[in-house]
C-alpha cells in the first residue's frame, strides 16, 4: 500500500517508525509546522523506507500523543487521531489542521519555538517568518498594516494617472481608505506607502542589469547596461518594462503578404512576471530587492520570499498552483489598475504566451525556481542559439548551395559555380562556362551567341530563395520599430519631434538608431535635410 493511499494524494505528511517519548521533538515539531502552514498528517508505524511495521501498543501510544500535544503546544492546534489496520499491522494517523491562531509554538527546554513547513521538511521559523505568523494570527497581512507615514506628506500622481487611464474615472481621495491604502486617522498603510510617488519604503527598489554573457562574470565587461529604480511600485513596473524593451531585440521575416515578428522575449509574459514579483514579494525581508537580470540566453526576474504556502515550485505543476496572495491589498489595487487579475492565472499566462510565438520550441519554455527565501522566473531568449547550433546551421546552409558542373575541370563554389573554358568570365554571383565568342549575361545566366548550352543542376531556384530568406531575417530592436512606425505615419517628421514623442530616448540615441536602420536597408532619406522625407522600406 502506498503512503498516499493512507492520507490522500494532496496531503503533506511525515512518517515515524514509533512514538518516541524520550525525544518527542522529532515529531511534534511537525505538528507545529503543519498547524502553522497548510496542515498535514503524521503516520506512526512506518519506516523511512516506507515499510509498514505497525505499533506494539497503539492505544497507549495514542494517549501519549494526545497528552504531549495538550501540554507541549501552545495554542493547542486542532487535530484528529485515528487507527488504521494494514494487513496485521496497526498504524496511528494524526491529522493536523491548518490553524487560525498562529503561531503555534511548542515548549522545548524552557523556550518556545515555532516551526513551518518548507517543501517536505519542518524547519524552525525565522524572525521574519515568525512576524508573518503573528500577523496571520491577527487576521492581518503585512501590507494592510498601518505605517508611520501620513497622507498629507505624499502625492499620488502615478496612481491617479494610471487609474484614469484604465477606468476612465478620476481617483477620489476617499478611495484611499476604501482601497486599503490609508486609514481614517490619515496614516498610510504599508500598501499605500508603496504606491505613493516617492515611496519611503527604501527596499522596494528594482535593480536591472543586462549582463555580458551567460552569467554574471562572463567577460571583461560584466554589464552592458544597468539601472536602479525606486519610487512608486507603478513606476517600478513601467521602468522595468522599459529596461527590458531597451535590451531586447525583435527579429522578423517576410512572408508572402506580410511579415512575422520574432521577439527575444514575450512582452505579455515578462509583464506578468514583473507584476507578480512586485505584488507578491515579501516586504518583510529587508536588504533584498526585486531584480531583473538579462543574459545572452535568458532573462531572470527574482523576488524576495518563497511560495506563500511554503511549498517549493519545482515540486509542483505551476499550471495547477492555486492563487495565494501574500499582499492582498497591493494585489487588489493592481487589479483595479489593470495590472493583474483576481483569478490568479499568472503562471499559465507566462507559459502560454511563450507557446504562441512562431519561434517557440519546447526547450524555450519558461520555468520557475523557489526556495525558502526567494522566487525566480526564468524566461529563455527565443532567438538565442549556442555556437554548436550555429555551426550546424552554417553547415546546413553550405549544403544548400548549388554546384553547377561543366566540362573536365570542375570548380566548386559556395554560392553557384559553373566551369568554363580557356577564356573565363567570372561573376560574383554565377559563373558559367563559355567558348570563344560566347556572350554571358551576368544577371540571369542567359546564353547569347553561338550554340553553346549551359547546364545547371536542379535546385538553382531553391538557393536563390534560400538566400532571399536569409536576407529577410533582420534583427531589430523595439526602439527601432517605434521609430519606423512613427516615420511610416509621418514621413516628414524631424529628429527633434521624435525626441518629444519618444520621451526618455535622447536625441543622440535616436540619431544612432536612424544610422543603424539605414545600414540595415530599412530606412532611406529622400530629398534634402529640410524639404526631404523618410522612406520606410519594409
Amino acid at each position: 500500500m502506498r503512503i498516499n493511499d493512507l492520507v490522500g494524494e494532496t496531503t503533506e505528511y511525515d512518517k515515524k517508525l514509533k512514538v518516541e517519548l524520550r525525544k518527542p521533538k522529532s515529531w511534534y515539531k511537525s505538528i507545529s509546522a503543519f498547524a502553522n502552514t497548510l496542515g498535514g498528517a503524521l503516520i506512526f508505524g512506518v519506516s523511512d523506507e516506507n515499510e509498514i511495521i505497525g505499533l506494539d501498543n497503539p492505544v497507549k501510544d495514542a494517549e501519549k500523543i494526545s497528552e504531549i500535544i495538550k501540554t507541549k503546544l501552545n495554542p493547542i492546534p486542532e487535530f484528529k487521531m485515528s487507527f488504521r489496520k494494514v494487513e496485521d499491522n496497526i498504524l496511528i494517523i494524526l491529522e493536523v489542521f491548518k490553524g487560525d491562531e498562529t503561531p503555534y509554538y511548542y515548549y522545548n527546554d524552557g523556550s518556545l519555538e515555532a516551526y513551518i513547513r518548507i517543501g517536505n521538511e519542518s524547519v524552525k521559523a525565522s524572525p521574519t517568518e515568525l512576524q508573518r505568523l503573528v500577523l496571520r494570527g491577527r487576521n492581518k497581512s503585512y501590507d494592510s498594516h498601518k505605517s508611520m507615514y501620513k497622507i498629507r506628506d505624499y502625492s499620488f500622481s502615478k496612481l491617479r494617472e494610471r487609474y484614469k487611464k484604465w477606468t476612465g474615472y478620476s481617483f477620489d481621495e476617499k478611495n484611499l481608505i476604501s482601497f486599503g491604502l490609508a486609514d481614517e486617522e490619515g496614516y498610510l498603510t504599508i500598501a499605500g506607502s508603496l504606491i505613493v510617488d516617492d515611496s519611503p519604503v527604501h527596499h522596494s527598489r528594482l535593480f536591472c542589469t543586462r549582463w555580458n554573457g551567460l552569467n554574471k562574470s562572463s567577460g571583461v565587461l560584466d554589464a552592458l547596461d544597468e539601472a536602479e529604480y525606486e519610487g512608486s511600485v507603478i513606476s517600478l513596473i513601467e521602468n522595468g518594462e522599459a529596461f527590458i524593451k531597451r535590451n531586447a531585440k525583435m527579429m522578423w521575416r517576410k512572408t508572402a503578404n506580410s511579415r512575422e515578428e520574432m521577439p527575444d522575449y514575450v512582452e505579455r509574459s515578462y509583464h506578468e512576471a514583473l507584476v507578480n514579483a512586485i505584488a507578491h514579494r515579501d516586504y518583510l525581508i529587508y536588504g533584498s530587492e526585486v531584480h531583473i537580470d538579462i543574459y545572452d540566453d535568458r532573462m531572470e526576474i527574482y523576488s524576495p520570499g518563497g511560495m506563500p504556502d511554503g511549498s517549493i515550485i519545482q515540486d509542483r505543476d505551476p499550471l495547477t498552483v492555486p492563487s495565494t496572495r501574500r499582499n492582498p491589498v497591493l494585489a487588489d489595487i493592481f487589479n483595479r489598475l489593470g495590472y493583474m487579475e483576481r483569478k490568479g492565472s499568472g503562471f499559465a499566462k507566462i507559459i502560454d504566451n511563450y507557446a504562441f510565438q512562431i519561434n517557440y520550441k519546447e526547450d524555450k519554455k519558461p520555468y520557475f525556481r523557489s526556495d525558502r527565501y526567494q522566487f525566480t522566473v526564468i524566461m529563455p531568449n527565443l532567438n538565442y542559439s549556442d555556437k554548436k547550433e550555429d555551426s550546424l546551421n552554417d553547415q546546413n546552409r553550405t549544403d544548400d548551395t548549388i554546384n553547377v558542373q561543366k566540362g573536365a575541370d570542375d570548380i566548386i563554389n559556395d554560392t553557384l559555380n559553373v566551369q568554363k573554358g580557356a577564356d573565363d568570365i567570372i561573376n560574383d554571383t554565377i559563373n558559367i562556362q563559355k567558348d570563344a565568342g560566347d556572350i554571358i549575361n551576368d544577371q540571369d545566366g542567359t546564353e547569347v551567341g553561338t550554340n553553346h548550352k549551359i547546364n545547371t543542376q536542379d535546385g538553382t531556384d531553391n538557393i536563390i530563395n534560400h538566400q532571399s530568406d536569409v536576407k529577410d531575417e533582420i534583427e531589430i530592436t523595439m526602439e527601432e520599430i517605434k521609430i519606423l512606425e512613427i516615420m511610416k505615419n509621418k514621413p516628414d517628421i524631424t529628429i527633434k519631434q521624435l525626441t518629444v514623442i519618444l520621451s526618455g530616448i535622447s536625441n543622440r540615441t535616436i540619431t544612432r538608431n536612424i544610422v543603424i536602420l539605414k545600414k540595415k536597408g530599412l530606412l532611406e532619406r529622400v530629398g534634402s535635410r529640410k524639404k526631404g522625407y523618410w522612406k520606410v522600406k519594409r
